[in-house]
């Protein structure tokens, strides 16, 4: 590396795959760690936070050393390259991490994983299941001690039927033969996938309908075999949203129209279903309003997948449930190609009035469906136009602090760290640069935000 493309490369500041240390110390080899746990990345020695270049004593001696130091608390033991480049005298030692092919990789029995700009440690479920990943394997895949004759004919069926017309596989009808060409059954036993797809599973889905937030008007508990529940989850969301007409020019022509478009409604009804945690006993969760639909499920992002790159597209599609993706993609009811997020846009795009948000919580990822500008949780809803001058309102208050946490944060991951749409943040942004609190410095594409003032 160029001292130019060093200098470049710390005017973008901290994130994913870059970090800035003043000194080696014990956080250089945590974050080795969650690089390596990760996608890989560069930690700049000699660097404060801000980006300063402060520069780094070093002798014939001192990168062996740290070479060593990593290598003996870490396991298994990563080896970072190292490069040296000096910007005025001024000496900056870039180590270098690869992402490490089997997962995860610890420092004294420590596991991190680098998200955004920071470093998160693992829990031990996420320990898990990075483990699964990395070998290729899922939790779907265990095999339990259950026969065929303890499956539900009525969701094989439908399974066999949809899948002939889809045109994705030729079933050859000899059901034994068909899952162990699938995965469904390995070593002669039924697998937990087959048992979720075609079994009493003991996983839920649960719906409700809700007048408020306290007030329940109607709910079910869903407990089929996978393969069936999505149709009565989507029986159950239709009989609790509205349902319209449009007549043609002629007026000789009616077309249904749905409050959402349920399209878009069974692609997160499914990606809920088939990327849920299935070690966490928690139901997929479904709450209808007025006028929006809520939908959460247990689990985390995939290893280091984050909401930017969804709304970007800018990712790789991976999978917790290999079998139940592979068994659903069969069906036709998905892709495996990572084209979720596009055709929800698409979707969404024919109805100009709604909008939808993505959140990672703590365990768990919610969906909302919202009118534009008016999602249900978010904390204030001030009219357009209140006076420039009045106090800022918690939510441009957490604005503010994130910005300052990230100069370089965007619009969409402001929107998911409030539980907001982008249309609001954008109404937030320039109110508090109305009121000389917030400023851009640089380009849209490349420049950062810059907190004035908190008052």
């Amino acid at each position: 590396m160029t001292a130019d493309e060093l200098k470049n490369t710390i005017s973008l500041g901290e994130g994913i795959s870059i970090e800035f240390k003043s000194t080696f110390s014990k956080s250089v080899i945590e974050t080795i760690i969650a690089f390596s746990n990760a996608k890989g990345g560069n930690i700049l020695v000699g660097v404060n936070n801000a980006g300063d270049i402060l520069g780094v004593t070093l002798t014939d001696e001192t990168i062996q050393k740290w070479i060593n130091e990593v290598k003996q608390n870490t396991e298994p033991a990563i080896l970072p390259d190292v490069e040296v480049v000096y910007i005025n005298n001024k000496a900056v030692a870039i180590l270098k991490v690869s992402e490490f092919p089997i997962k995860p990789v610890s420092y004294r029995d420590r596991f991190f994983i680098r998200k955004l700009n920071s470093n998160h440690k693992l829990s031990a479920a996420e320990i898990t299941e990075l483990r699964l990943e990395s070998l290729n394997y899922s939790f779907d895949a265990y095999q339990i001690d259950k026969n065929l004759k303890d499956l539900d004919g009525e969701a094989i069926k439908s399974f066999q039927d949809k899948s002939s017309r889809s045109g994705r596989i030729q079933l050859t009808g000899n059901l034994e033969y068909d899952f162990t060409k699938l995965g469904l059954i390995q070593n002669n036993k039924l697998t937990r996938a087959c048992e979720l797809l075609f079994g009493d599973h003991h996983t839920n889905i649960h719906i409700g309908r809700f007048k408020s937030e306290t007030t329940i008007i109607d709910d079910i508990m869903i407990r089929s075999p996978l393969i069936l529940a999505v149709e009565e989850a989507l029986i159950f969301i239709k009989k609790n949203i509205r349902l319209g007409f449009e007549i043609d020019g002629d007026g000789l022509q009616r077309t249904e129209h749905w409050q959402y478009p349920i399209p878009a409604l069974r692609e997160i009804l499914l990606n809920a279903i088939v990327h849920r945690d299935y070690t966490n006993q928690t139901d997929v969760i479904i709450k209808i309003f007025d006028e929006s639909i809520e939908i959460t499920n247990p689990g985390k992002l995939m290893n280091g997948l984050t909401i930017e790159e969804l709304y970007s597209d800018n990712y790789i599609s991976r999978h917790r449930n290999k079998l139940l993706t592979e068994a659903f993609y069969l069906t036709g009811d998905i892709e495996k190609y990572g084209t979720g997020f596009k055709r929800l846009r698409e979707w969404f795009s024919k109805y100009s009035e709604l909008d939808f948000s993505v959140s990672d919580l703590s365990g768990f990822i919610q969906v909302n469906v919202f009118i534009a500008d008016k999602i249900k949780n978010d904390p204030v809803n001030d009219p357009v136009n209140d006076p420039v001058n009045d106090p800022v309102n918690d939510r441009q208050l957490l604005i503010l602090h994130l910005v300052a946490e990230n100069k370089y944060i965007t619009q969409k991951q402001l929107a998911e760290r409030c539980s907001v749409s982008i249309k609001t943040i954008k109404r937030d942004i320039l109110r508090l640069r109305e009121q000389n609190k917030i400023k851009r410095i640089g380009s849209d594409k490349s420049g950062y935000w810059e907190v004035i003032n908190y008052g």
